[in-house]
């Protein structure tokens, strides 16, 4: 079954990527045998948008992909919602933002949501992204939640993070400044038809400057208002000139390590029996003699 599925993938059915997504999403029985089915001599890109909410990210993305298609790559983009408090479904219809490329051939979009994930991507994000990949897409977008330091994952899963900022957010910047170094590969300024947006530019690369000592590559600050679709050309050149610049990175070094780690800790979690585990911690209660840790410890002994 999942042979076939692959197949269709990569031979361009959107219908079996999107099943086969949900699959995964939702852990469906044997959706490991498709993963393991993955090919992993692909090369396509990932670009991470982030940036505090109200930043323009949506209309950013939806002018980056203009430029993709101009281009002539095919582009997926995976828009990461904030969890409805209900069902853990998307909030945010980014489809409907991007609705002029809902039906272009070489574009697929999907909305996921954080489902709870700390760290603002979906719980499954590599796993997706990977499909993507074996699904051919040249490009593959992914919007995240928001910034802030404990979203660095974004910057271990992208090979190029461009983080969004508008001109009014020089106390924010300031506030998350340790994480915004850590994540930004490229700096957009958006909405840069604003006043005192220039000056602010000006700020952002002095704040920016003591990195460039420690960093060969310089972080470059575009300028875009993208609702006008100024600028998305000069960010689609900056993206393309960083991927060239950089390669495999300690980055995405640790997060696929993490990853692995937490594979190999949930597979070695099915021997255990919740109900076995219950019955042995209302004995050890019974008996008065409870040690919860040399429990733990002795489990597998």
């Amino acid at each position: 079954m999942w042979q076939q599925l692959l197949g269709q993938i990569q031979n361009g059915d959107r219908k079996a990527l999107a099943r086969c997504i949900s699959f995964i999403e939702n852990e469906q029985q044997g959706y490991q045998d498709l993963l393991v089915e993955l090919p992993s001599n692909v090369q396509s890109k990932i670009i991470g948008i982030t940036g505090p909410p109200g930043a323009g990210k949506s209309t950013l993305v939806d002018g980056l992909i203009s430029e993709l298609i101009k281009d002539q790559k095919k582009v997926a983009v995976l828009c990461v919602d904030p969890s409805s408090p209900f069902n853990l479904g998307a909030v945010l219809g980014d489809r409907i933002r991007m609705s002029q490329w809902y039906t272009h051939p070489d574009v697929f979009i999907r909305s996921l949501a954080t489902r709870g994930s700390m760290g603002g991507l979906h719980p499954k994000i590599i796993e997706i992204t990977d499909l993507l990949k074996a699904a051919g897409f040249d490009y593959i977008i992914v919007e995240t939640v928001g910034v802030g330091q404990s979203e660095i994952e974004i910057a271990g899963l992208a090979d190029t993070t461009a983080v969004v900022v508008v001109p009014e957010a020089g106390d924010e910047v300031q506030t998350m400044k340790a994480g915004l170094m850590e994540i930004a590969d490229v700096f957009v300024v958006n909405k840069s038809d604003r006043p005192d947006a220039d000056r602010f530019v000006k700020n952002l690369r002095l704040m920016l400057a003591p990195a460039f000592s420690s960093n060969k590559n310089e972080i470059q600050v575009i300028k875009t208002v993208a609702n006008q679709n100024k600028g998305i050309d000069l960010l689609y050149e900056a993206i393309k000139k960083h991927q060239l610049e950089t390669g495999f990175n300690d980055r995405k070094l640790w997060l696929l390590t993490d990853k692995v780690y937490h594979l190999i800790q949930k597979e070695k979690m099915r021997a255990v029996d919740k109900t076995e585990l219950k019955n042995k911690v209302r004995n050890g209660i019974n008996s008065g003699s409870f040690n919860l840790y040399k429990l733990a410890k002795g489990y597998f002994a």
